[in-house]
């Protein structure tokens, strides 16, 4: 009797980076297709280099400013990467509170609302003036873009627990601690993922926002610099590397949910 070969095994932590690689190189591929879809939209249309510079410029800019944009970039980046934190932070310590005390949300949650429903730039100017031009200000514009969809995101997943997780939990006799710690959050842990993923997604905007407003340093600066200086290929180099700086903070949080909700990939399709 013939016996089958036993199955083997990939670790959790080559499964991660096996998705890793195959993300970045999904994230290249585009890149490609966009960079050739660019270069002959300007070779096809062949417009000033002052309005729409082509990619053999602009790369250029890169290259002869490298150093100068790789500091601008890690500022923003750091101010991506603290917004994000801070914003995750709130946002679960929220979602946890209006959860567990319930007339915390009918204070709560009007304002978590009318948290987005002011533009970020009315409130860009007020936080550069409490918090001055530092990193303080962006980081906290970066928060607040952040802190809606991750404490939404994790608030509808404590609420829309399973009811026979729940019934499980008084059939043991479990506090309202307990069924909270061991069966609502790791229950909502998909849902948190979800949110975190859509917060790092908009983290760039609150940075560039906020350094727009008034800054002496980031990307968002050397654009408005670049910009009242017709350098649109400097502007374009900015872009570029932003939009890097926020596909690299987006592939970092997908391998770190992916960790989070590891049971998820076990599941049937």
């Amino acid at each position: 009797m013939l016996q089958s070969a036993p199955q083997q095994t990939v670790s959790p932590r080559r499964q991660a980076a096996r998705r890793l690689t195959a993300l970045i190189a999904k994230i290249a591929i585009w890149c490609l297709a966009l960079v050739a879809i660019w270069w002959l939209a300007h070779r096809a249309f062949a417009p000033p280099d002052y309005i729409f510079p082509g990619p053999g410029a602009v790369f250029a800019a890169i290259f002869e400013q490298w150093r100068f944009l790789a500091y601008h970039a890690g500022i923003t980046l750091m101010e991506m990467v603290l917004g994000l934190i801070a914003g995750t932070v709130l946002g679960v310590a929220t979602a946890l509170t209006i959860t567990a005390v319930r007339p915390a949300r009918h204070v709560v949650l009007p304002l978590l609302v009318a948290s987005q429903a002011l533009p970020v730039f009315a409130i860009a100017p007020l936080l550069v003036i409490w918090l001055g031009f530092g990193l303080a200000s962006k980081i906290a514009m970066a928060t607040l873009i952040i802190y809606f969809p991750v404490a939404s995101a994790f608030y509808d997943g404590l609420r829309r627990t399973e009811p026979h997780l729940l019934d499980l939990a008084r059939l043991y006799r479990a506090g309202p601690l307990a069924t909270t710690a061991l069966i609502r959050v790791p229950a909502a842990l998909p849902a948190l993922a979800s949110g975190l993923r859509v917060a790092a997604t908009v983290a760039p905007i609150g940075a560039v926002v906020g350094e727009w407003v008034g800054a002496a340093a980031g990307l968002g600066f050397v654009m408005l610099q670049a910009n009242a200086r017709v350098q649109t290929d400097m502007v374009f180099a900015c872009l570029l590397v932003l939009c890097l700086a926020g596909l690299l903070l987006r592939a970092v949080v997908e391998v770190a949910t992916r960790r989070m909700t590891y049971w998820m990939d076990e599941l049937p399709a």
